[in-house]
């Protein structure tokens, strides 16, 4: 098999690379990664020195792909399927990839500063950057909220990489900063997002790792 993700189920960021694969039955082998074992975390900044997940290797073209975007925008190009995760339209395109940045950049990336920070030992935690972070949160999901009222999908009528980088930021942030009772249209299109298949799918082989998030 061509491709090989490197990941880990429980990875926000790489849930967004597998709903990618599992939207259009990519094949692909998964090789889960574990940190807590020096050897495999040594092997995986062979590949990738950022020693960030997910990472795609496409052995067909001898690439080494990082990032759930490049990877995303990489799959849509070279192993097209059913679902057109880009658009040929332009200004379509632009559309998925604001959104996609918007997503990752200003929901995605502040949960995981207040996740991170539940890590750190006790003297080593920053309360002021914490509460910066759910706020910066509120304000993007002020702007989800706004954004899909009366839609089903991130851009236009069908699911596109946009809704890939929605299902993960949208998922963790409720469990870090909960917006079911300030926030109905975007509770609603989590609902939505939950209830896709490779979306579904993703959300359910995670589940066996579940107790290693942080409370």
């Amino acid at each position: 098999m061509s491709l090989t993700l490197h990941y880990h189920p429980l990875s926000s960021f790489c849930w967004k690379a597998l709903i990618a694969l599992y939207e259009n039955d990519t094949p692909f082998t998964p090789h889960l990664v574990n940190f807590g074992d020096p050897a495999q975390a040594a092997a995986f900044r062979q590949l990738w020195p950022v020693g960030k997940f997910p990472v795609l290797r496409d052995e067909r073209s001898n690439l080494t792909i990082p990032e759930s975007t490049v990877i995303i925008e990489y799959l849509d190009r070279h192993y097209p399927g059913r679902t057109r995760l880009l658009s040929d339209d332009r200004d379509t395109e632009r559309q998925i990839r604001l959104t996609d940045r918007i997503y990752d950049l200003h929901l995605h990336m502040h949960m995981q500063k207040v996740v991170g920070d539940r890590l750190r030992p006790e003297g080593k935690r920053d309360p002021h950057g914490v509460e910066d972070a759910k706020t910066r949160m509120r304000t993007t999901l002020d702007i989800v909220e706004r954004d899909m009222q009366g839609k089903t999908w991130a851009v236009g009528d069908r699911f596109t990489m946009a809704d890939c980088a929605a299902a993960p930021a949208l998922y963790y942030a409720n469990l870090v900063l909960p917006f079911a009772e300030t926030h109905g249209n975007a509770t609603a299109y989590l609902d939505r997002l939950l209830r896709h298949p490779s979306v579904a799918r993703t959300v359910r082989e995670a589940e066996p790792y579940r107790h290693m998030f942080p409370r």
